[in-house]
């Protein structure tokens, strides 16, 4: 049967028929959507090096965050169709422009088609470890089917109260559902490995957004993680929030320097070594790249 006959990719469950053209909460339907496809400098340095992250941003997400800074390309609105063979040739072509990795940015409404294309991409010589860049909001199911194709997980972990994923992007179950999903990430990759140049080639890495007015949830978050893998994993805090139009209240103002300390300082107080910090002016749009189609091959 045709997963997206009766979409369940997501803990959404729409069990939309996006073969049959009808989309679900991510607004997309079966046939692949790219924005963008091209080395990408802004990643934690472990996966970037001197050749960038080979990121590959898709269209559609199944969050919709009211902070997001990717609207353009997370409503479905954006994107060039492209087949999995041409979704192949985006990934060979990107290895052959020496970046470290396939970096998958939100490819959890494509996760079949990625599956399908990465095989014609072995097929014909890939070799790079495959990064799965995600909002956290993942069936377990569904990443116990990447087993062998992913090499580095990347998920956020957005919220550890319940009441702010349902505020904030619609979802009361996102800490259950992330909690459930990045075990079965763990289990998959085991402790983090590194090539010769410091490159993650095997890993998990969790990023974490603090939010502005939200750090006591951050420091439960950084909590959780440490008590549950200790070094296991990498945790990546970040404060980089960018306050879109519209937003209310104390999303509305970037993190204040005060704040993302605090978080900083829990994290090191309750023995967290392996981490990423952000230093000086990140809210900036320098980390939104242009969705211009940069890279695709399309239809």
């Amino acid at each position: 049967m045709n997963p997206l006959s009766s979409c369940t990719l997501c803990p959404r469950l729409c069990r939309a028929d996006r073969a049959g053209g009808k989309t679900g909460f991510c607004r997309v339907g079966s046939t692949v959507l790219v924005t963008r496809a091209a080395p990408h400098r802004w990643e934690e340095p472990c996966l970037c090096g001197e050749g960038g992250s080979g990121t590959v941003f898709f269209g559609g997400c199944n969050l919709g965050c009211l902070f997001c800074q990717n609207r353009a390309i997370s409503r479905g609105e954006a994107g060039i169709p492209v087949t999995e063979e041409q979704l192949a040739a985006i990934f060979l072509s990107l290895a052959e422009q020496g970046v470290s990795n396939l970096n998958l940015v939100t490819p959890t409404p494509w996760v079949p088609h990625i599956k399908a294309a990465l095989e014609m991409a072995w097929d014909k010589g890939f070799w790079l470890p495959v990064v799965y860049n995600c909002g956290g909001y993942e069936n377990a199911s569904v990443i116990a089917s990447l087993r062998g194709y992913v090499g580095v997980y990347l998920p956020d972990f957005k919220y550890f109260d319940p009441a702010l994923g349902q505020a904030l992007s619609g979802v009361p179950d996102y800490p259950a559902r992330m909690m459930e999903a990045l075990r079965e990430m763990v289990a998959q990759r085991g402790e983090p490995r590194f090539d010769g140049d410091g490159l993650m080639t095997r890993g998990v890495i969790v990023r974490h957004l603090v939010l502005p007015g939200h750090t006591d949830d951050s420091k439960r978050i950084l909590g959780y993680l440490h008590r549950e893998y200790g070094d296991s994993i990498y945790i990546s805090i970040m404060n980089q929030y960018t306050p879109m139009p519209g937003m209310e209240g104390e999303l509305a103002r970037p993190l204040t320097e005060e704040e993302y300390a605090e978080v900083t300082d829990y994290a090191r107080a309750i023995g967290i070594r392996q981490a990423f910090l952000q230093e000086g002016g990140t809210v900036s749009e320098s980390f939104i790249p242009a969705f211009d189609g940069e890279g695709v091959l399309p239809c």
